[in-house]
């Protein structure tokens, strides 16, 4: 069995599996098609997840089904020597139900909500185990495939976290790709944590004028985000916040009964994340006193209802990793300049369980992902040249047998 990037790329198996393909790409563009026009809105995959799993049987992939949570899972037997390795790819997509996912093409290039992301990275796993397959070749490691639900915002990766939490497989993974986005250069090993709040201030409320001078929930949330836009974070490592929607009140000429803010706070380091959120719980009652000291509470006061409705663990995946060195001997046999970076994906919770993960591209170019003016270009080079940097750094990653 061989680790060796060069040697697997030198390899007839691996030389046959880029001929696959290459020769096969139409059929990876129809499928990027068909699963696009499949909607997939957060907490509504079931619909591609169905499709998709019809795939892992028709690819011939072992134990296929769905998990409790709603992953579509194959296996791919290799030698059975060590763990498995996880490949994924996300279902969802960003956008409500009932927007528009028809694809549009326009030469060499794909528009539609979703096509980049993920949906390109979906087709790919599925021309991987084609070109695996075709190419008689077999792996040191079981190659386990994923097209997982709950990546995007409020989803707050749901499916991976159940993957590895409470999946059948979570004892036995010994590494994780999730196959998100485009562009190969940019390697993801750092995982930027998060905690999201809906943050809610109640009172009495009353009439605008009749009521004047009681308890107002609306300068309690002024208080909350006046005192945010002072926080200090430090540039490294890379921690961010932000007061995102609002929303509250009932009329003009009404003291609101409630108002309400969600928050969304980011760190590459889980002991920063942690410190700016203790810093933001801290405000959170300062607002509450500071505006029962100011105003009337005989009908009541303000209370405030904090409610966590995201997090995603920070993490890291260090670099003598041979999941991370595997990329870097692959990326750059195909022309990529490699660099790693940071990230919220789906690598964010094997990063922090301790089990080596990255996200890697699906390759080609693409462009206003998550907006309804997606776009990807599935020209064949530039397309292909990416899906060879993949599959290699996969296959230097679960070992190939020494005779494919």
């Amino acid at each position: 069995m061989t680790y060796d990037v060069a040697s697997i790329i030198a390899s007839d198996a691996f030389k046959k599996a880029q001929f696959i393909l290459r020769e096969q790409h139409d059929l990876l563009v129809e499928q990027i098609i068909e699963l696009t026009e499949i909607p997939a809105p957060p907490f509504k995959e079931e619909r591609r997840a169905r499709a998709y799993e019809q795939k892992f049987h028709d690819l011939g992939l072992e134990d296929v089904g769905r998990d409790d949570i709603g992953n579509v899972l194959g296996v791919r037997r290799g030698r059975g020597n060590g763990q498995m390795i996880a490949v994924a790819a996300h279902l969802d997509t960003v956008f409500p139900e009932g927007t528009d996912c028809s694809v549009r093409r326009e030469g060499t290039k794909l528009f539609a909500p979703g096509v980049g992301d993920d949906t390109r990275g979906l087709a790919v796993l599925l021309a991987f185990i084609r070109a695996l397959d075709g190419a008689g070749i077999e792996t040191e490691q079981d190659l386990l495939f994923v097209g997982d639900v709950g990546e995007e915002g409020k989803g707050d990766l749901r499916g991976v976290r159940h993957l590895f939490t409470e999946g059948k497989y979570r004892h036995q993974i010994a590494g994780f790709f999730t196959v998100d986005g485009l562009e190969l250069e940019k390697v993801t090993t750092t995982a930027v944590g998060s905690y999201r709040y809906r943050v809610a201030f109640r009172g009495p409320g009353g009439h605008s004028l009749a009521a004047f001078g009681t308890v107002n929930p609306a300068y309690a949330l002024g208080t909350l985000l006046e005192g945010m836009s002072r926080f200090e974070v430090p540039e490294e490592p890379r921690t961010t916040y932000c007061a995102s929607t609002f929303g509250g009140g009932t009329s003009v000429n009404a003291i609101p009964e409630e108002v309400w803010a969600e928050i969304d706070l980011r760190s590459e380091k889980q002991e920063e994340l942690d410190r700016i959120d203790a810093q933001l719980h801290e405000q959170i009652e300062r607002a509450v006193a500071k505006e029962n000291e100011r105003a009337d509470t005989s009908n009541g006061p303000i209370t405030a209802d904090v409610k966590r409705i995201g997090d995603r663990p920070a993490g890291g995946t260090p670099h003598d990793t041979r999941i991370v060195q595997a990329a870097f001997a692959a990326l750059p046999a195909f022309g990529f300049e490699p660099t790693t970076g940071s990230s919220s994906t789906d690598a964010n919770i094997p990063m922090s369980l301790g089990v080596p993960a990255i996200r890697l591209g699906s390759g080609g170019t693409g462009g206003r992902a998550h907006s309804v003016d997606e776009w990807i270009d599935v020209e064949p080079e530039e397309s292909l040249r990416g899906l060879y940097a993949g599959l290699a750094t996969i296959l230097g990653t679960a070992g190939m047998a020494q005779d494919a």
